[in-house]
């Protein structure tokens, strides 16, 4: 059997679910995004580029370039998550040396990871607002809504 996650080990009935970061989901989509960018673009400098510059450095380079933006998502929940965020975006960028139009997807993508942080951290904290002004409204009308829960077991439709 699979071992369960401390989430799941603590759990108790009755507990909320926790709410998920939505600077974290944009930010990942971002970088996962820019993984598939990485290696298209590796394939790029591959075919155009090959007698510049030696064939494994380019593929070695390219894939550990789309692996560390894909488990850079992993590190986004950390306080320096961001920042390696933005270390990539200027490695991405600088890829515009070895063929000139990753300069400007580079910079489109830096965009994108700029508003990705900025709109994602907005969200969070309306939903931060919106959850203790949830539980604020809760604790002032304890009996609101208990006719459409019902009795436990039991189903709307009973």
């Amino acid at each position: 059997m699979a071992r369960l996650t401390k989430a799941q080990r603590e759990w108790r009935p009755g507990m909320p679910k926790k709410r998920r970061s939505i600077r974290v989901m944009f930010a990942s989509t971002v970088l996962g995004l820019e993984a598939f960018v990485a290696f298209f673009a590796t394939l790029v400098i591959f075919g155009l580029h090959a007698h510049d510059y030696p064939q494994p450095v380019i593929l070695v380079a390219g894939v550990l370039l789309s692996i560390v933006l894909v488990v850079a998502c992993a590190f986004l929940t950390k306080k320096w998550g961001p920042s390696l965020g933005w270390v990539l975006q200027l490695v991405l960028i600088a890829t515009g040396f070895l063929e000139p139009l990753m300069f400007v997807i580079g910079v489109l993508f830096a965009l994108a990871w700029w508003y990705a942080l900025r709109a994602g951290s907005r969200l969070d904290r309306e939903n931060i607002q919106r959850d203790k002004d949830q539980a604020a409204w809760d604790a002032a009308h304890p009996d609101a809504g208990l006719e459409d829960r019902g009795r436990p077991g039991e189903t709307p439709a009973d």
